[in-house]
C-alpha cells in the first residue's frame, strides 16, 4: 500500500506540531511506501520507506504551485491521501484526487468550524477525528478513531510523594480560548495548591495573553508565589514534567468544546488525574470515583473540582490515574490511530466504498 501524508511541517522541535512525526513514524510502518508532502521538513532520520518533498515557496500563488507539483510527483501509484490538520490542503488535493480516483482522507480535531473546513468536508472521501464532538461539522463521512497518543513515550509514572502544597499543571497554548483566566480565578479560591503554566504562545494575541496573565500573577498577593508561568519544554521532557504533579487542569471555553486537548489524553496516559471544563471528555474522565469535570467558565466550580482531589488520598488518585491510563491504551493510543487510519482508508478505496466519488455532499 502507498499513503500519501499531506502536513504543514516535520519538525521534532516545534512547540505545537512535533507530534506529526509520531503520525508519520505510524504510518510508514503500516505501508509499502509513505510519501510525506509537506511545507518545511527538520526532520533527519524518516524511515526508509518516506519520501519527504517540500513545496515551500515566498508568496502564497508560488506555494499552491510547488504543493501541486509536490502532490501530483507523490500521488503516482497512490492508494490514498490523507491530510492532516489542514482543510486548505484537502481542497487543494481534491481534484487531482477526483481524476486519479484516489481516496481523500482528512484529519481535524478542533473547534474552528471555518469555510474551508465545511467546503473540504463536501470533497472528501472520509473525516477523521478523534470522536464526534471533536470535529465541528456534521456529516455521514465521520470515523471517529480516538486520538494518536505514544502511550511507550508518555508512560505511567510513579505519584510523586506528598510534601507540600497540591501541584497542578496547565500545558498548552497561551490562546484566550484555553481559559487560563477562568483557571487564575480558580486557583485565588484554593489556599493550599499551586499551578504551574507550561506551553508556548504562538501568535502576537497568545503572546499579549501571556503577558496579561503574569502581569495578574505578579500584582495579585493571593496568586503570586503560588503560581509559575514557564517557557515551555521539549516535547520529550513533558513526561517527567507530568510526573513532577499530583493533577494536570484543562480549562477551555465552551466554544473550544470541538478540541479535545491532546494534552489531557498525555496526562491521562502518564496515570494523572485531569480536570478539564470540556464535557466532551465524559467518555475519557467520566465514571469515575473521583469528580474530574467541571463546568466551563464557572471559577467556582473548578476551584471546587480542584479542591476536592487535593483533598482525596494518594491512593485514590493512584487508582484513578490507573484507570485513566488503561483508556488511553485502549481506545487513543499511537498504534491504535494509525491502524484505524489504515482501515478506513482500505474501507472507502473498496467497491463498496467511495473513493472517486469527492464532491458528494457531506
Amino acid at each position: 500500500m502507498k499513503l500519501v501524508f499531506v502536513t504543514q511541517t516535520l519538525d521534532p522541535g516545534h512547540p505545537a506540531l512535533a507530534q506529526t512525526l509520531d503520525l508519520a513514524r505510524a504510518l510508514a510502518a503500516r505501508v509499502d511506501e509513505l510519501a510525506i508532502v509537506t511545507r518545511e521538513t527538520r526532520w533527519d532520520d524518516p524511515p526508509a520507506n518516506a519520501v519527504v518533498r517540500t513545496f515551500d515557496a515566498r508568496s502564497r500563488p508560488r506555494r499552491t504551485l510547488a504543493f501541486e507539483a509536490a502532490l501530483f510527483a507523490s500521488a503516482r501509484d497512490a492508494d490514498a491521501i490523507l491530510v492532516h490538520m489542514v482543510p486548505q490542503f484537502a481542497l487543494l488535493a481534491s481534484p487531482l484526487a477526483r481524476i486519479r480516483r484516489i481516496p481523500l482522507l482528512l484529519w481535524y480535531t478542533h473547534w474552528h468550524r471555518s469555510r474551508a473546513l465545511r467546503l473540504a468536508t463536501r470533497v472528501v472521501d472520509a473525516a477523521l477525528s478523534v470522536d464526534a464532538s471533536s470535529y465541528p461539522v456534521a456529516t455521514p463521512k465521520l470515523h471517529a478513531i480516538g486520538h494518536a497518543i505514544d502511550v511507550d513515550l508518555f508512560a505511567a509514572a510513579p505519584a510523586r510523594e506528598a510534601d507540600g502544597p497540591f501541584r497542578v499543571l496547565a500545558l498548552g497554548r497561551t490562546a484566550r480560548w484555553k481559559g487560563l483566566g477562568t483557571l487564575l480565578d480558580a486557583v485565588e479560591r484554593c489556599a493550599d495548591l499551586t499551578l504551574e503554566i507550561r506551553g508556548p504562545s504562538l501568535t502576537p494575541d497568545e503572546e499579549q495573553h501571556r503577558r496579561e496573565l503574569a502581569a495578574r500573577v505578579d500584582g495579585d498577593p493571593r496568586l503570586a508565589g503560588r503560581v509559575r508561568i514557564a517557557e515551555p519544554v521539549p516535547r520529550a521532557e513533558i513526561p517527567g514534567l507530568i510526573a513532577s504533579v499530583d493533577a494536570v487542569v484543562s480549562p477551555n471555553e465552551p466554544r473550544a468544546g470541538a478540541t479535545l486537548d491532546k494534552a489531557v489524553f498525555e496526562a491521562a496516559a502518564c496515570a494523572r488525574p485531569v480536570v478539564s471544563t470540556n464535557a466532551g471528555f465524559a467518555p475519557l474522565l467520566g465514571r469515575l470515583p473521583l469528580e474530574l469535570i467541571a463546568p466551563p467558565r464557572d471559577p467556582g466550580a473548578l476551584a471546587g473540582a480542584l479542591a476536592a482531589l487535593a483533598r482525596s488520598s494518594a491512593a485514590e488518585r493512584d487508582a484513578v490515574g490507573a484507570e485513566l491510563r488503561r483508556r488511553v491504551v485502549a481506545h487513543h493510543s499511537l498504534s491504535h490511530w494509525a491502524d484505524s487510519v489504515i482501515d478506513v482508508a482500505r474501507e472507502v478505496r473498496s467497491p463498496g466504498g467511495t473513493a472517486g466519488s469527492a464532491g458528494a455532499a457531506g
